[in-house]
């Protein structure tokens, strides 16, 4: 006993003295505020998670992140791995817990958390599975920051987002999935690739589901202003010469290859993440196919989230860009929210 109290008196000298180095270091004017104004909790620490993290970091989206997961000793060695990287980031507040507490006053929650797609299992399979697991996590994240916005990345994303926007009581515009973000980028790659020119200057948009239904907009793609459907009538059909229609059959197996050859995707999807959260804290109001509420765009009658070009700022989704759609596209577009909307008719909440 006698022991203990020995330790404890030593502590408290220790003590005695750090703070009087550091009173004689400082001339206290004002005590030191807490928020950054721009705090982002990530759920989920996983490979998407933590490369959403470390994107976010690296590219100075934010200054302050907190990291919730139900593993603790990876959540801590994520944390400790990521602060000792501070000297080499904009001054980083880097925090993890396993308590939903620590995402209090958060502007954005990302949620990557979920069970992993198999290989060969299909994003639909993961529906309840992941549904279970979002309704630990929601309810939470409500809790500690009622007025932030949610950014859904765990799939099946659409019919994942569509669940958060049940369970949270949120309005629609503050729930968004990371969508067809990610697939466009992959598009716009190929098409560059094929192009001979810079990714970022292949103009086209993939839209409705994340997954195997979505549908490139062919009739959009344009490189400087000028439309590819203008110089070949027939880009993306199956009468196609040129069979371009191949660079969207590649955007949609690209995911199951890269998860055939390293077990999962992470660093594109973080990537994808980061640029939506830079769009949403800047109030950038910049344009991204992300998954939003549809019902009553484009014809679509149920109430379904799916991708279309949105207007991203502060409030979360402004706007949803009404683009032009050929026959077959529309066609193509309710297909898959009819079969998002089928799906979702068997979720037991």
């Amino acid at each position: 006993m006698a022991e203990n109290n020995h330790s404890n008196g030593n502590n408290h000298c220790e003590n005695n003295h750090k703070m009087a180095t550091v009173e004689k270091l400082f001339q206290v004017v004002q005590p030191k505020e807490d928020d950054t104004g721009n705090k982002v909790t990530v759920v989920g620490v996983g490979q998407v998670g933590m490369a959403a993290v470390f994107s976010m970091l690296t590219q100075g989206v934010t200054n302050n992140i907190a990291m919730v997961d139900v593993m603790q000793d990876k959540l801590k060695g994520e944390m400790m791995d990521l602060q000792h990287g501070s000297a080499f980031m904009r001054n980083a507040k880097i925090q993890a817990s396993t308590d939903y507490s620590i995402s209090a006053g958060s502007k954005i929650c990302v949620v990557t958390a979920g069970v992993r797609q198999r290989e060969g299992e299909s994003r639909l399979d993961l529906v309840q599975r992941n549904t279970d697991v979002l309704k630990i996590i929601i309810p939470q994240l409500v809790k500690y920051s009622p007025d932030a916005i949610f950014v859904i990345a765990s799939n099946p994303v659409d019919i994942l987002t569509y669940v958060t926007w049940k369970i949270s009581g949120l309005p629609k515009h503050r729930v968004i999935g990371s969508g067809t973000n990610l697939d466009s980028a992959r598009f716009r790659y190929l098409l560059s690739e094929k192009l001979g020119i810079a990714t970022i200057s292949c103009h086209g948009y993939i839209i409705g589901e994340h997954g195997d239904s979505s549908v490139p907009v062919w009739s959009g793609v344009n490189i400087a202003g000028v439309r590819l459907s203008d110089l070949n009538p027939k880009i993306g059909t199956d009468s196609d010469p040129e069979s371009w229609k191949e660079t969207h059959e590649n955007v949609v197996k690209s995911a199951y290859e890269v998860i055939k050859l390293k077990g999962y995707t992470s660093w594109a999807i973080g990537l994808s993440l980061s640029q939506l959260v830079r769009s949403i804290l800047s109030n950038a109001n910049s344009i991204h196919a992300v998954s939003t509420y549809l019902k009553g765009e484009h014809g679509i009658e149920e109430e379904v989230f799916l991708s279309l070009p949105c207007v991203l700022g502060r409030c979360g989704v402004a706007d949803v860009v009404r683009q032009p759609l050929t026959e077959d596209e529309l066609r193509r577009l309710r297909d898959s929210a009819r079969l998002m909307a089928k799906v979702q008719n068997d979720i037991k909440f």
